[in-house]
């Protein structure tokens, strides 16, 4: 079992055993923040278990129907992640507003104060354990996960302040608006992950610096003239790169792959946590005018002759 696959699995399991303290103090105390606690739990345990199944798949190799992997089923999860936590923190606000309108009271202070402690050690050990997995493999799912625990650990953090001040003042409704505080937080992290999965959807390029290192790689090779039409894109598992570079008009195509390999070993130096595919094309001159025209749809003839 690869590193990721089994942090996704360990997280399920931690979920599904905060599901079960939480909801049952949750419930019995009628505490609307160690309830709102407990759904979020809920919601960690099916989005860690729907993650386990998305590196899985994104892990195969490409094959005849998907001849560039399923690399962007992270995607995909990360945004249906974040759409998920978006939602509970919108329930996690409604659950708040319905006690502070109702002026229900929290019993059982002590228990669910336990609980809340037992909670915050727990996720700690987690978020530490996915922080780790996500910095060895840089995978965004993991990444994803990590924010993800991390904003619960603030969250647990805010329930266990919230019901220790209602121990200590006797006013309940302190639960309720750090219930609601605790809502908006959690729907503001979610926002970076569905972001963050949206973009690899897209096909956004990779980071600027990046890009600009890739560029310096193959314009600093001394038998390469020049070079254009450079795009880069990731699925989160593959760093994808395609270039055209300007060789000499009667270089032989031996001595041309040969100047290729070179700069793709360069480039995948850049990141080593990271699959690459590099695609280099060959050119005798600079054609940049006529692979714009042919991504426009335009006839060629319309450039004139070409000289070469």
């Amino acid at each position: 079992m690869s590193p990721q696959k089994k942090a996704t699995a360990v997280s399920t399991s931690v979920a599904t055993l905060l599901v079960f303290v939480k909801l049952t103090i949750g419930i019995a105390s009628g505490s609307v923040a160690v309830l709102a606690s407990a759904i979020d739990s809920l919601l960690d345990m099916a989005v860690s278990m729907f993650n386990f199944f998305a590196i899985k798949k994104s892990e195969e190799d490409p094959d005849d129907s998907y001849h560039y992997g399923k690399g962007k089923i992270q995607a995909i999860a990360s945004v249906i992640e974040g759409t998920v936590v978006t939602v509970s923190g919108l329930y996690i606000i409604y659950l708040a507003i319905e006690k502070l309108l109702h002026e229900s009271a929290t019993k059982l202070l002590t228990p669910s104060i336990l609980a809340m402690i037992f909670s915050i050690v727990v996720t700690y050990i987690l978020v530490q354990y996915l922080l780790r997995i996500s910095k060895e493999t840089d995978n965004l799912v993991i990444k994803a996960d990590a924010l993800h625990y991390k904003t619960d650990l603030w969250s647990n953090a805010a329930v266990l302040l919230s019901l220790g001040l209602v121990y200590l003042t006797d006013i309940h409704a302190i639960d309720a608006i750090f219930g609601l505080g605790i809502g908006l937080y959690i729907i503001y992290s979610a926002y970076e992950i569905i972001v963050e999965g949206i973009e690899i959807l897209l096909d956004k390029a990779l980071d600027g610096k990046m890009v600009a290192s890739i560029g310096e790689i193959i314009s600093t090779h001394p038998e390469v003239t020049s070079y254009h039409w450079l795009k880069t894109r990731t699925d989160g598992t593959t760093n994808f790169v395609e270039f055209h570079m300007v060789l000499r008009p009667d270089m032989p195509l031996l001595e041309a792959h040969r100047i290729a390999e070179e700069v793709e070993d360069r480039i995948m130096e850049l990141d080593h946590k990271r699959r690459w595919m590099i695609t280099p094309h060959f050119d005798p001159y600079d054609d940049e005018e006529i692979n714009t025209a042919m991504l426009h749809g335009k006839p060629l003839s319309d450039l004139g002759k070409v000289s070469h």
